[in-house]
């Protein structure tokens, strides 16, 4: 878990170096603004898996670890498609965002479904 706790602090990391480099504009106020803020939305979806993972405690069962953290994964992976969907103009990307929605949360519910079968039990 300790390696876990390594790769939430990178991603935070990177996170807080990346945010600064979205390109800025300036809207009719004067005010700097984001210009592209389908970037922000990816790197928060990025942020809350990494806490989420995080806070994940390890059960001594690797299938039950798995699962736990493959939770917040998928659902990352859902929370970026949805912003594809909102910015993306490319077709084909925008098809497999779709195509991610519908697999992602399938298999979120098959895992919520086998954790009830294997309830953790925290040492």
């Amino acid at each position: 878990m300790e390696s876990l706790s390594r790769w939430v602090v990178l991603g935070v990391l990177l996170s807080a170096v990346a945010l600064p480099m979205v390109p800025q504009v300036s809207d009719s106020e004067g005010n700097k603004v984001a210009a592209e803020s389908d970037w922000s939305e990816l790197n928060l979806s990025m942020e809350k898996m990494h806490v989420a993972m995080a806070s994940v405690a390890p059960s001594g069962k690797s299938d039950v670890d798995f699962v736990r953290l493959m939770l917040p994964h998928h659902q990352a992976a859902i929370d970026m498609a949805k912003t594809q969907l909102l910015f993306g103009k490319d077709p084909q990307m925008r098809r497999l965002a779709q195509e991610i929605i519908t697999d992602q949360q399938s298999e979120i519910e098959l895992m919520q479904f086998w954790l009830k079968q294997h309830p953790p039990q925290n040492k």
